[in-house]
């Protein structure tokens, strides 16, 4: 058990026992990656804030329904995609325009902060236009670094289910932003 899983564990108790602080805790440790895979799975940021907001109001009201076979983070991100997944449905209804890029922070990930702000519209549009199952596990694995099996638990599928979504997530983010080469042609062979 990581150190991580522990403390969330005692917090959970914590909170359970009366300990209100306790949850703000919790809430605190995970809230910036909550955003993040959010903010990528939905793509506008107030929608990100108010699933994040949902996030924790489903966390505060059914934190005891979490059994400790999984890490916390686990049954957390799983809450995470599901909540995205019920914002989604619900913006069919109603379209929101994307952050503009002004305001859309460079990857800290990457070493070219210029370079990040360039590809990441371009990323950004084309994880839109892919399923969003297929969306979440790409998400979750590219970009959040999360394990395969970890995004397994998280959205409560078989780890080969996850490879291949994060495959076919991988090969339509290519075509979208053309990288992904033409099948070589093989000139007619004449004997």
């Amino acid at each position: 058990m990581t150190g991580r899983s522990s403390e969330d564990r005692e917090l959970i108790r914590r909170y359970l026992a009366g300990d209100s602080d306790a949850f703000e805790t919790l809430m605190a440790a995970h809230e910036g990656r909550v955003f993040s895979i959010c903010l990528r799975m939905l793509r506008d940021r107030e929608s990100a804030l108010d699933a994040t907001q949902d996030v924790f109001l489903t966390v505060f009201r059914k934190v005891d329904r979490y059994r400790e076979q999984a890490a916390f983070s686990t049954w957390l991100y799983r809450v995470t995609v599901n909540t995205c997944y019920d914002h989604l449905r619900r913006s069919k209804r109603k379209r929101t325009e994307a952050i503009p890029e002004h305001l859309d922070p460079p990857d800290p990930r990457s070493g070219d902060a210029i370079g990040a702000v360039e590809l990441r519209p371009d990323i950004e549009r084309a994880l839109q236009n892919i399923a969003p199952e297929f969306r979440a596990a790409a998400v979750l694995v590219d970009l959040e670094g999360m394990s395969l099996q970890g995004a397994s638990d998280s959205l409560g599928v078989p780890i080969g289910t996850v490879k291949s979504r994060v495959f076919r997530a991988r090969r339509q983010l290519a075509r979208e932003l053309g990288n992904l080469a033409p099948p070589p042609t093989h000139p007619n062979k004449e004997p």
